[in-house]
């Protein structure tokens, strides 16, 4: 009678102080930390490392006889999507979307999964749904190919089988997914790592493309050891309102391209499709009616869009004022503040502020702090700004305004928003110059500079 194979073991290892124990335990006996024993698994010294690769075989190349392995980018079939990845999916990558319950991540990848079966032949594992109900949702799209191919099917091992001739695959969700070499559930960190890391093997060794779903926590980031973040070649965000029919796609990490993307995509009862025209989602049609709405050019990735700032003024009833912010860094707006503060003698100690950047989108980038003062002092003085007047520029603490990058790609996305008048730093515009006959140009060198500009002079 052959005998069985052994199965790997497992250990729990303290994620603090690196104690070891050979089960779990709420609480690590050395550091006393608790909830801390991860699952690990143990590889006997027999046995071969890195998918089968042995130490013996491996050997480091001088980098001049290094080859250029040339990949041509796959469509995925959706315009945005393909802008987020770079220009397309790249073969053999480790794609992965985190996002909220029902924002569309299943949504999404189905349509590029049918989009590639036209002609290549694509896996779909669902973990958490029956294929009959994936097929529901491939008849309510008007989704229909014979290369698409459904599996319902929570084992690795078992996946593993069913990856013969596929190029492309879709994993939903990591976190329903476990791996019979661990005795952990599914979901634990030890299965999710171990999981991620046996995918980012196969990818590799069989140039096989996986789409991976994951559950996002409360707090908004991807569930799991940090580490499923640090294998995967691309990491995608959805974002959105669940009652709203606009979602964002947002790239944190993508080693073949950049890494600042933004898509935008419109839920249809035809399914998700890519919005071009960004206008409506990050312009107010009451834009220069009322005070305290700025509109800045926005650089993202490979793109420029024009998105309005909405500041918010109130007379505090506490002794201690409220800032709050929403699109924006809090510390940002905090220093701002006490720039207009000290430098234009606008006072905002007694007044709670809010300000939001329109269509849920984040700005990081240097370049907004001077929209963020121009919609501040249009607020404290109560003056409208001109919805064809477009401001960017870097604030320093002196109120001084610094020069930003990419400032002629934002003056001529400013042009084709239909803006008659930009301001930006004076140290931008011999580069700009070339666009003088186009727009209005208006250089400033200080903070008090733009308030003269924009006549924002408080009301009698």
């Amino acid at each position: 009678m052959a005998s069985k194979t052994k199965a790997p073991t497992s250990q729990f290892v303290c994620s603090q102080c690196g104690c070891i124990a050979p089960k779990w335990l709420g609480r690590c006996p050395d550091c006393g930390e608790f909830n801390t024993m991860q699952e690990e698994l143990v590889r006997t010294a027999d046995e071969p490392v890195r998918g089968g690769v042995s130490r013996v075989s491996t050997r480091a190349l001088p980098l001049s006889k290094i080859g250029y392995e040339k990949t041509e980018r796959v469509k995925s079939g959706i315009a945005e999507l393909d802008t987020v990845l770079g220009g397309g999916v790249v073969p053999g990558s480790l794609v992965l979307i985190g996002g909220d319950p029902g924002i569309g991540k299943s949504t999404l990848l189905t349509q590029v999964s049918a989009h590639l079966a036209k002609d290549k032949k694509v896996l779909y594992v669902s973990a958490e749904e029956s294929c009959s109900q994936v097929k529901i949702r491939c008849e309510r799209l008007g989704l229909q190919s014979d290369n698409l191919y459904l599996l319902n099917e929570t084992c690795l091992e078992d996946i593993e089988t069913c990856l013969d001739d596929v190029e492309f695959a879709v994993i939903d969700s990591i976190q329903a997914v476990y791996t019979e070499q661990l005795s952990s559930a599914s979901g634990s960190v030890g299965q999710v790592r171990e999981c991620a890391s046996k995918l980012m093997r196969i990818a590799k060794s069989k140039n096989i493309t996986f789409f991976i779903i994951g559950h996002v926590t409360k707090e908004g980031a991807i569930a799991g050891p940090k580490v499923l973040e640090h294998i995967m070649d691309t990491v995608l965000y959805f974002e959105g309102q669940q009652e709203d029919n606009y979602r964002l796609l947002r790239a944190v990490k993508n080693r073949f391209g950049s890494a600042q993307e933004v898509g935008v995509f419109e839920m249809t009862d035809t399914g998700i499709q890519s919005v071009s025209d960004y206008s409506a989602l990050f312009l107010s049609d009451t834009r220069g009616i009322s005070a305290g709405s700025a509109v800045t050019p926005s650089e993202s990735g490979n793109r420029c869009m024009a998105v309005e700032m909405q500041t918010l003024i109130s007379r505090t009833p506490f002794g201690q004022p409220r800032r709050m912010s929403l699109g924006v860094d809090y510390n940002k707006l905090v220093v701002l503040i006490a720039v207009l503060e000290k430098r234009c003698a606008l006072p905002f100690y007694s007044y709670d502020v809010y300000i939001n950047a329109m269509g849920g989108i984040k700005l990081n980038e240097p370049s907004v702090d001077l929209a963020i003062c121009s919609a501040l002092a249009s607020a404290a003085t109560d003056v409208p700004i001109d919805k064809y007047t477009a401001v960017f520029g870097e604030v320093g603490l002196t109120g001084e305004i610094r020069p930003v990058t990419y400032a002629d790609k934002r003056v001529n996305e400013c042009i084709k928003s239909g803006f008659k008048r930009v301001l930006l730093p004076a140290k931008n515009m011999k580069t700009c110059q070339k666009y003088a006959a186009q727009i209005e140009l208006v250089p400033v060198r200080f903070v008090g500079q733009m308030i003269q500009a924009l006549k924002l002079y408080p009301q009698k």
